[in-house]
């Protein structure tokens, strides 16, 4: 009995430091993907696998729709004190809570690639994606903006927010056609349907089709 119970006891031991010594083999391995064998691998594989994800086109979306948004929101803040009008209001919040948002993801993507964020009161003249930011209000229109009160407010901010629209419809689609970035392209495919059926919304206020 007692030479059995020390053959099974030397068996065990055995199996026990074999299995230690595979565990720590498995745990090498993985070391080696995320330490100091591989510095980065993991992190260098998802960099280069987001760098290869996006074009140029998608850069000039994101630097020409920041600040049409960062205007639009602009425009937006002005009619909580100055509209007349019940649903001019609803409408200017809507734009608020669904511009703001995109705003910071936009700039995390700028962010992650790179590349430079635009910034509210900058000169936006000289970035690739301003070509395209058509509907963008001058200074005339946003200082008469902020003079207006009332009926004569509600009117000018529909008048002008579905010109900025359409100038955003227009960017939206050109991303959609050209852009690589998925969440990009995703994004210019909902402020197209979006910002489409807030232009219709806003036709009807005025009175118009």
């Amino acid at each position: 009995m007692t030479i059995r119970t020390l053959t099974r006891r030397a068996a065990l031991a055995t199996v026990a430091v074999t299995g230690a010594l595979v565990l720590a083999a498995c745990g090498g391995d993985n070391d080696g993907d995320s330490g100091s064998a591989h510095p980065g691998h993991g992190a260098s594989a998802t960099a280069s696998a987001s760098a290869g994800a996006h074009n140029a086109q998608d850069v000039a979306f994101a630097q020409g729709m920041i600040p049409h948004h960062q205007q639009a929101l602009e425009m937006a803040e002005l009619a909580d004190g100055r509209a007349a009008s019940a649903e001019v209001k609803d409408l200017a919040s809507r734009i608020e809570k669904a511009q703001g948002p995109e705003i910071r993801t936009m700039t995390g993507w700028l962010k992650s690639w790179g590349e430079e964020v635009p910034m509210a009161g900058m000169d936006h003249s000289g970035h690739a994606g301003m070509s395209g930011m058509s509907g963008m209000m001058g200074e005339a229109d946003m200082t008469a903006l902020k003079k207006a009160h009332g009926k004569d407010f509600d009117t000018r901010f529909l008048t002008l927010m579905i010109e900025h629209h359409q100038g955003a419809v227009t960017m939206a689609t050109t991303e959609k056609g050209k852009g690589r970035y998925s969440a990009a392209t995703a994004m210019a495919d909902d402020i197209v349907t979006a910002q489409n059926a807030e232009i219709k919304e806003m036709k009807k206020l005025l009175g118009e089709k």
